[in-house]
């Protein structure tokens, strides 16, 4: 009897501790802590907390429970390359309710019962606190951290992410997922940038933002008061919970903090910028020459041309078809002197099948993901059963690099990493397949997310060293594009938002993503235009190259099975309106690329978020409103779908011109404007620039000689950063580029040229500067102490549209500008000034 009763007081006690673990445990009671040059360490007598200050605007926050006495620490990350700022100046002092942290912006105020964290400016306003009975929790074995939810305060970031651009009332969840045909509303897609910016305070004026990071790999869910009006949280299912609090004045500035932490991109080169043709699949041979046949009889502007999987053998990875591409050596160095460019898809799976080198080279270099008991993991994908690569294990990185050399050696200009989130049939990769971490065992949960970051990483690094090997005068800079990705992904790659469809809902949620990503450090990002699943309208293909022309990787892209998707497929009017706008995208180069550099310097995206201007702006959270960007400083885009004749508009703060015949609007108000097929509406701010040139076939042509300014009049002046180089090398890195500062004063009407940067001459030697809407003007000019004619400019920004009317009258958004004036001038090697 006497058994039986310990017997079941054993099982009473083990089904209450197992149903503790269940329940929420917050963060306890302060019982220890310390300082040292980098920060505090905070203890209780279940967890240890870290605070790491690595500038004076970002503090790191580490919390770890304690196994046996020991802080279950975890400090390995694929996404942040900074190092705390050596000598960043902070002080800690006490008192009997809390240890308060302060540096030179911000202060940490930590209440020690129980631990709680606040996140204040140095000047004591509140930016962002824990919830004050939640704190940082553990639920079995999810770590989560609950915000209180603050008045007025929204939530924008995360990247891409569906939905609208204030992230309030909503949860997302990030595991990186195939999102074949994926919805309005749906999540989680491709990748993930567990990074979001709070914003509130404008009823007082204060106009607070902040930013977090949260660089945990394991799947993570964000809470922004979804379900709830109390709190916003963010959970992760292993792993410490690790997070960066960052504060500056501006949404920008705490987007370049993030992006000082994650990276920044490189410069692309110059090719990719242009217009880009795909299909799946584009074969044989004899098609893809054809197709680089029709753009250039047509004189319809292309770069680029890509091979989807039909160009492989069996679908295996870095062979060749050997029937429908039987000498691709030879292909590519036809396309290369007809001025194309190549990419090729790559997917991580290799197929199980010996006598192929994929896989018999990867069992001899160990490099694939393994169960528990040392067996390769096998799953079925494209070629069938297949392997797949470590990406997590550095000499698995290099063997893929390595395997690459053959594809760039035939003349590959670039690599599309895809079905890497990974994908797989039956979409149930096992959680209990095991990845190296760079020597930090660690299982499929917590490699998933990143195992597309770390696929691009081994493409960019594997193809640049091959690239450099084969131009040895300043290397030659790749070309990578990826599905799947994790914070950091810049640093290797462009993004594209995955399997969209042919809809104008998906042209209007391509417009949202790809301005989201931008919020999330990722400055090189595009749309499949036209839609991949599905067969689209003529009138959706063309509303969508005209907003493509606009986006910072400009490709169009269809499934197979699907109607042809080229600018030649839909009719001659159609055409004519793809060819118009992928010119204009050509003139607009200068600018495109300057846009390129500023993103490569300081985070700043090409594709920006209104958020980034007018981040307390109630207007651009409204629905209505929430997918019109910025491209670049000066071009405001507002997307329009394709059936609609008429939308309305809303123009911020600031003076705004309509682009195609400068129309002047005041800002902060909404207006409605006509949206035929051939007009996008586009509008530049005041006092703003635009920089082009003329129009080219390809990259590889040279423009003429004349690099066009065109200047908008305003109340309020400007600068822009004019930059260039060879487009291709890395020779810019030891000084051969040319950077000017073109500085707008408005107020005494001067032009400024600065003095040029860089070791380099510019490719155009005039100027001609366009002034729109300045009344007034002078027959003559001064420039640099000379006077110079002035005329009035005719010259429209976009080729009018013949309209194909049966009197060939012409109907097209250039047509009826009649405010601007024109006069040209040297391209002076000092710095001048242009004065009326």
């Amino acid at each position: 009897m006497k058994h039986r009763i310990i017997t079941l007081f054993l099982l009473l006690f083990a089904a209450t501790a197992m149903n503790a673990q269940n329940l929420q445990q917050s963060l306890g009671k302060l019982t220890d802590w310390s300082a040292d040059e980098q920060g505090l360490l905070l203890k209780t007598a279940d967890a240890h907390v870290r605070i790491v200050v690595y500038s004076p605007s970002v503090v790191r926050v580490r919390i770890a429970r304690l196994l046996n006495g020991v802080a279950q620490w975890d400090d390995h990350s694929f996404a942040v390359v900074a190092k705390p700022q050596k000598g960043t100046i902070f002080s800690a002092t006490e008192n009997g309710e809390s240890i308060t942290l302060t540096t030179d912006a911000v202060k940490l105020v930590i209440r020690k019962n129980p631990i709680r964290i606040q996140f204040l400016t140095k000047q004591g306003d509140l930016l962002n606190e824990d919830e004050p009975a939640f704190g940082t929790a553990w639920m079995g074995g999810e770590t989560t951290t609950y915000k209180r939810l603050l008045p007025d305060e929204r939530f924008i970031g995360l990247g891409e992410k569906t939905g609208g651009l204030n992230k309030l009332g909503n949860g997302y969840t990030n595991w990186n997922t195939d999102a074949f045909g994926y919805g309005g509303g749906s999540d989680p897609l491709y990748g993930t940038t567990p990074f979001y910016m709070g914003l509130h305070g404008a009823a007082t004026g204060k106009n607070l933002v902040y930013g977090v990071f949260l660089d945990n790999s394991y799947k993570s869910h964000f809470n922004f008061g979804a379900s709830n009006r109390r709190f916003s949280a963010f959970t992760v299912e292993g792993g410490e919970m690790n997070y960066y609090l960052i504060h500056r004045a501006s949404v920008f500035e705490v987007l370049q903090d993030y992006t000082m932490l994650t990276g920044r991109m490189e410069l692309p080169p110059l090719w990719s910028l242009g217009y880009h043709q795909c299909r799946y699949s584009y074969f044989p041979d004899k098609e893809v020459m054809n197709i680089a046949r029709t753009f250039r009889e047509k004189q319809i502007p292309a770069d680029v041309l890509w091979f989807d999987i039909h160009y492989m053998d069996a679908y295996k990875v870095f062979t060749w078809h050997p029937e429908r591409f039987p000498n691709p050596k030879k292909m590519l160095s036809d396309l290369e002197s007809m001025g194309f460019r190549t990419v090729a898809i790559t997917d991580p799976g290799i197929k199980v099948e010996k006598g192929y080198d994929g896989y018999d080279d990867g069992v001899k270099k160990d490099v694939f993901a393994k169960y528990p008991d040392g067996t390769y993991h096998t799953s079925e994908v494209w070629p069938g059963w297949c392997h797949f690569p470590d990406f997590t294990k550095e000499s698995t990185r290099l063997w893929w690099g390595d395997k690459l050399k053959p594809l760039v050696e035939d003349g590959l200009d670039g690599f599309w990493t895809d079905m890497n989130e990974p994908a797989t049939w039956g979409s149930r990769f096992p959680d209990m397949v095991e990845f190296d971490f760079d020597g930090n065992k660690a299982t499929h949960k917590k490699a998933h997310n990143v195992y597309g970051l770390e696929m691009a990483r081994a493409t960019f690094e594997g193809s640049k060293k091959h690239l450099a090997a084969l131009n040895p005068n300043g290397g030659k800079r790749p070309f990578n594009l990826t599905r799947a990705f994790y914070s950091g992904v810049q640093r290797y790659s462009a993004v594209w938002t995955g399997d969209n469809t042919s809809s104008d809902d998906h042209l209007m949620l391509g417009a949202r993503l790809v301005s989201g990503l931008g919020l999330a450090g990722v400055p090189f990002t595009g749309v499949d235009i036209g839609g991949f699943n599905g067969n689209g309208s003529r009138e959706l293909f063309g509303r969508w190259i005209t907003l493509g022309a606009f986006t910072p990787f400009f490709r169009a892209h269809a499934a197979v099975y699907t109607k042809e998707q080229d600018p030649w497929s839909f009719g001659e009017d159609i055409e004519e309106i793809c060819k118009n706008y992928i010119e204009l995208r050509y003139k607009l180069l200068p600018y495109v690329y300057s846009a390129f550099y500023e993103a490569s310097q300081t985070g700043m995206p090409v594709a920006r978020s209104l958020a980034l201007y007018h981040a307390f702006d109630a207007n651009i959270y409204d629905r209505t409103f929430d997918a019109q960007y910025m491209f670049g400083q000066s071009l405001m885009v507002a997307p329009v779908r394709s059936d609609k004749d008429f939308t309305k508009v809303y123009l911020p703060e600031g003076e705004w011109y309509d682009f195609h015949n400068d129309s002047k609007y005041a800002g902060k108000q909404t207006i409605v404007v006509e949206t035929p097929l051939e007009r996008l509406p586009l509008f530049v701010k005041g006092g703003q620039m635009l920089v082009m040139q003329s129009v080219v076939q390809s990259t590889k042509d040279q423009p003429t000689d004349v690099l066009t300014v065109h200047l908008y009049a305003g109340k309020q002046g400007s600068e822009f950063v004019y930059y260039e180089d060879d487009g291709e090398s890395y020779a810019h890195e030891k000084g051969d580029f040319y950077k000017r500062t073109l500085s707008f004063d408005a107020a005494s009407k001067t032009l400024r040229f600065t003095k040029p940067e860089g070791k380099r001459s510019s490719k155009f030697k005039q100027v001609r500067l366009v002034l729109h809407c300045f009344g007034g003007l002078p027959q003559e000019i001064t420039v640099a102490g000379k006077k110079i004619a002035v005329t009035n400019d005719a010259v429209p920004l976009l080729k009018p549209s013949a309209g194909y009317d049966p009197l060939g009258a012409a109907q097209g958004s250039g047509a009826g500008r009649t405010q601007a004036k024109a006069l040209i001038f040297g391209l002076n090697a000092e710095e001048f000034s242009v004065k009326w």
